[in-house]
């Protein structure tokens, strides 16, 4: 197969992941119509029927740097594993966190962000970092990426809690301002 053909199939199965996320973390229609269940499950049947077949599913269940999908036993429902606007419960256990986690942005956010803290927005859930290399992967998708540090252990110390998603992603429902820092 020659190069452009790769890249353009490439391109197709980046953009169908993004569909993907979209069916499976964000679709309110499908969520109130029972399509979505309350653990985020939906039917890969009825993904098929939209557009992705089998074979591309598997590829970006495979393939996703960041793990956000998964099949249950039998490969006849997928979810998202976090980054839900709608309200699911993707069995997340609450877990203390390392001290120190990082949080990924755009520095045209970072003004708002001093003055509000961390907000969830439309997800149920801050994402947050292990690492800082993670932090600026995810602040490059919104534009100049800048990594601000987040103080967990005091946080928990204060009471607030944490989950940790099963690939690895920290969430909180808000971070305020007094526990960043803006190196």
């Amino acid at each position: 197969m020659d190069i452009s053909k790769k890249k353009k199939i490439m391109d197709e199965i980046k953009q169908k992941g993004i569909l993907l996320s979209y069916l499976l973390r964000h679709d309110k229609a499908a969520f109130k119509n029972g399509k979505i269940d309350d653990k985020g499950w939906r039917n890969v049947s009825e993904l098929i029927g939209l557009g992705i077949t089998q074979s591309e599913l598997d590829e970006i269940v495979e393939t996703n740097n960041k793990k956000r999908f998964e099949y249950n036993s039998d490969k006849t429902k997928i979810r998202a594993r976090q980054g839900h606007s709608i309200p699911v419960d993707v069995d997340l256990k609450e877990s203390t966190p390392p001290d120190v986690l990082y949080h990924g942005t755009a520095t045209r956010f970072i003004d708002s962000i001093k003055e509000k803290g961390l907000i969830r927005g439309t997800r149920l859930y801050v994402h947050l970092s292990k690492d800082k290399d993670t932090a600026i992967n995810v602040g490059s998708r919104h534009g100049d990426p800048y990594v601000i540090t987040v103080d967990c252990k005091s946080m928990v110390e204060d009471g607030f809690k944490f989950y940790l998603s099963n690939n690895d992603v920290w969430l909180t429902e808000y971070v305020p301002v007094e526990y960043l820092s803006f190196d």
